[in-house]
């Protein structure tokens, strides 16, 4: 469960009664996509469905089996967000706000680079003031992935930026191969590896080109700097798993 701190209110009235459950605000939009295949019980703040949600009143059971023909909860909860209203306050608006735009600026920094500068990642702090310049304005309660085609579009002018991928392939001595290629393998898709006959670990992955300073930070700290690695150009001929 989340807390109360976390949880929006849904509210569905019919045949003159008010039904308000408490759930988390993404997983409320999903259901209401008829998108979410999670747990409910992971979701929501409390296993009830309440008449006033802030004073703790419930329902009669009577009502709730006319209208929605059970009185399980976890049956009734999707039925009040799919059918209801979500309902959020100022603040909760703006802390939804707050998060998503973290969230957004996350997402471009990590998947776009400069192609100005031979595609150097953007600083979050570049991708921030060029959201600000943009006027773009996070919408608290769509998806970040629903709203990244139009942040690009609006950044565009503003700073040269593309989504991209880049593939490297990385070779490990020995004395780091072990520990080191279980880091490396989980950074991306790991396109191929091969165990080499000295015990030194050849890797070749793809993930987001605006992850590639992380990447090399990665792969210095679990090889004291001693692995060697090739960026892979599109003319290269690699071998998929």
């Amino acid at each position: 469960m989340i807390s109360l701190d976390e949880a929006v209110t849904a509210r569905l009235e019919s045949h003159g009664e008010r039904f308000e459950v408490l759930i988390d605000p993404d997983a409320a939009l999903a259901i209401k996509r008829g998108e979410f295949d999670g747990d409910l019980e992971d979701v929501i703040a409390a296993e009830d469905v309440f008449e006033d949600a802030s004073r703790g009143d419930r329902p009669p059971e009577d009502a709730l089996e006319e209208v929605f023909g059970t009185t399980d909860t976890l049956e009734i909860i999707p039925q009040v967000v799919e059918d209801g209203e979500i309902q959020i306050t100022a603040e909760q608006r703006k802390e939804m706000q707050e998060q998503k735009h973290k969230q957004l600026v996350q997402h471009i920094t990590r998947n776009a680079v400069n192609p100005q500068m031979d595609d150097a990642p953007h600083p979050p702090e570049r991708i921030e003031n060029a959201l600000e310049e943009a006027g773009f304005k996070v919408d608290p309660m769509e998806p970040v992935e629903n709203q990244v085609d139009e942040a690009l579009d609006l950044l565009r002018p503003v700073i040269p930026i593309r989504f991209d991928e880049m593939t490297v392939a990385v070779q490990v001595p020995p004395d780091y191969a072990g520990s080191a290629q279980a880091q490396i393998r989980q950074f991306g898709d790991l396109e191929r590896e091969e165990w080499q006959s000295d015990g030194s670990w050849v890797g070749v992955i793809t993930f987001p080109a605006g992850m590639q300073n992380e990447f090399y930070d990665v792969v210095n700290e679990h090889t004291s700097g001693e692995a060697e690695t090739r960026i892979i150009s599109d003319e290269d001929d690699i071998p998929t798993r």
